[in-house]
């Protein structure tokens, strides 16, 4: 089962959750259409989130994903990975472009450099 925040929502609606998830959406846009911007501040909602999954698993052993989804690009994903998502969502960086495999490509060698691949 997975749980979304949207940018707005409070970090604590996971705390009597975490036993029932397999997944969290961070959302990084306001949810309504695509091809916004990246949101800065997720980045630190996404350490936050980060720290929590990763006490969770030391004293369950479970591993929870962390996925973000909204203004995800080529140019911010290593940082992204870097605040603590292990899963990406990057629907327009990807969809309507002339090659889309090789946006793909480059998403994953800035993952591979970053040392998150």
């Amino acid at each position: 089962a997975g749980l979304v925040l949207n940018p707005a929502t409070p970090l604590h609606h996971l705390d009597h959750t975490l036993e029932l998830l397999d997944l969290v959406l961070l959302m990084s846009v306001n949810p309504g259409f695509g091809g916004q911007s990246f949101i800065p501040s997720t980045l630190n909602k996404i350490a936050q989130v980060r720290a929590r999954l990763d006490r969770y698993q030391e004293e369950t052993g479970r591993h929870i994903r962390l996925e973000v989804d909204g203004g995800i690009k080529v140019d911010n994903i290593a940082e992204v990975a870097k605040a603590g998502a292990d899963t990406f969502v990057a629907g327009s960086a990807i969809f309507g472009k002339e090659n889309y495999a090789d946006v793909i490509k480059a998403m994953r060698s800035e993952l591979a450099t970053s040392g998150k691949a």
